[in-house]
């Protein structure tokens, strides 16, 4: 690609990520979009093949924004001790709460698709996501009684993600009354150890715990 070229995809990606997590999907259209990096429509349909393309290119570079935090591995969280692997998997979760302006972009864009799920995140977590929730959910089975269904492995990797993403959702809001929540560096430490303590107690396996109902 010519330099050219990569400036124009550079500005475009730029003015789409600030759009999409100011207004989210539905709310960006492409003449804004077009307006705020300075192109023609034309280079938004030869970079990305429209609107949607765009997106789920904004999905994807978000995501891996996650994955970056703190040089997250997922092929090196199957070598480590099981509680050493959860709590690492629940540090790089909450690690977003400490981001700075581009990934509390992605933060907002994610926050965006709880609200109004769009077509372009489910075709990207049935691709791109795939061997993120993977290892999620062998992490989670590494917790459960022998013989959890596929079902279950599933649900407690939900779960677990669900018990971080509350609280990176809805960073902003924490820090305000009349919660107030300090958020720094102790606090996601801190917040990782409560989140690990509750997860080992919750996944433990117990002989009184009843299966999921099956579907």
């Amino acid at each position: 690609m010519s330099r050219p070229a990569e400036y124009t995809r550079h500005n475009i990606m730029k003015a789409a990520v600030a759009l999409f997590a100011e207004r989210g999907y539905d709310g960006t259209s492409v003449r804004a979009i077009v307006s705020k990096a300075r192109v023609n429509q034309a280079a938004i349909n030869y970079h990305f093949k429209g609107k949607e393309g765009l997106y789920t290119e904004v999905l994807k570079v978000a995501f891996e924004g996650y994955l970056r935090l703190d040089n997250f591995d997922l092929e090196k969280l199957k070598a480590l001790p099981r509680e050493e692997a959860l709590r690492s998997f629940l540090r790089q979760q909450l690690h977003p709460l400490l981001a700075r302006e581009e990934v509390s972009r992605y933060i907002r864009i994610f926050a965006w698709e709880n609200v109004r799920p769009s077509k372009a995140l489910r075709n990207f977590v049935t691709t791109s996501a795939t061997p993120f929730m993977a290892s999620a959910t062998d992490l989670a089975r590494r917790f459960l009684p022998p013989g959890a269904s596929d079902q279950d492995a599933t649900c407690a990797a939900i779960w677990l993600m669900g018990q971080c993403s509350v609280f990176v959702r809805n960073r902003d809001q924490f820090k305000q009354p009349p919660f107030n929540l300090k958020i720094d560096e102790a606090f996601v430490e801190r917040l990782t150890d409560f989140i690990s303590a509750l997860a080992l107690k919750g996944l433990a396996p117990s002989d009184d715990r009843a299966p999921l109902p099956a579907s």
